[in-house]
């Protein structure tokens, strides 16, 4: 599915993720499923879709490594898990040493723990093992740290990886997609600019959002409820 069009765009990233589950609707009622959000962005879409696939949900944290001084520049990522990805490209480029990438990962790590425990709280992790894993998060850019991210689910022997976004370069998507057994993309636009140009809402989920939609849908699941005041 391909649009390119300026016309078409998501509210906000609850808009993006009912519009997300529909393209996953093969998944809906089925006991194996796994839903797991990349935070923060990509909790209020993969909430509405497990909503809709009456699936449980969950975090998955990773983290960019950032050049040091040039942080916005991706050198790689780390997940959850302990995976490592590394854009040797980008690395090569800046002359970044291996003392430095462990310094950066070292600190990363600690970060990428100390989320994982603000976004879940007491409730443990879901167990990967032999169900199908649906990875999501608002978009891709340049698919380094959902590649991390798939990585590391990897590791825990799932039955099989999905990849599913709202919007993603078609590139991207190619590189991607010999990675996992299924990838989504709702827009696939060629002249993608950034995540946030598909949005008319794009501003920043924030750590108190993240745990209340966990909250909510832990306990909508537990009830076998719809949340009241939500579409339908």
């Amino acid at each position: 599915m391909v649009f390119d069009t300026p016309m078409t765009r998501f509210r906000d990233r609850r808009d993006a993720g009912r519009s997300l589950a529909g393209e996953l609707a093969h998944y809906a009622d089925q006991q194996d499923v796994a839903v797991l959000a990349l935070p923060r962005g990509g909790v209020p879409v993969a909430y509405e879709v497990a909503r809709k696939l009456k699936a449980p949900l969950d975090v998955f944290v990773v983290r960019k490594l950032g050049v040091p001084g040039q942080e916005e520049l991706a050198m790689g990522a780390i997940a959850s898990g302990g995976v490592r990805v590394l854009n040797h490209d980008v690395v090569a480029l800046v002359g970044v040493t291996e003392e430095i990438i462990e310094a950066v990962a070292a600190r990363e790590k600690r970060e990428l723990e100390r989320r994982e425990k603000l976004y879940r709280g007491s409730r443990p992790a879901l167990a990967l093992t032999g169900r199908i894993v649906i990875l999501i998060d608002d978009g891709l850019a340049t698919g380094a740290s959902m590649r991390a991210a798939v990585r590391a689910v990897r590791t825990w022997s799932p039955a099989r990886i999905v990849v599913a976004v709202p919007t993603a370069p078609p590139d991207v998507c190619k590189s991607l997609s010999p990675e996992v057994d299924e990838l989504i993309s709702f827009l696939k636009p060629y002249r993608f600019r950034s995540v946030g140009a598909w949005y008319d809402d794009f501003s920043q989920t924030t750590d108190e959002e993240v745990r209340e939609l966990l909250s909510e849908a832990s306990h909508c699941l537990d009830a076998e409820i719809t949340p009241t005041g939500q579409d339908q």
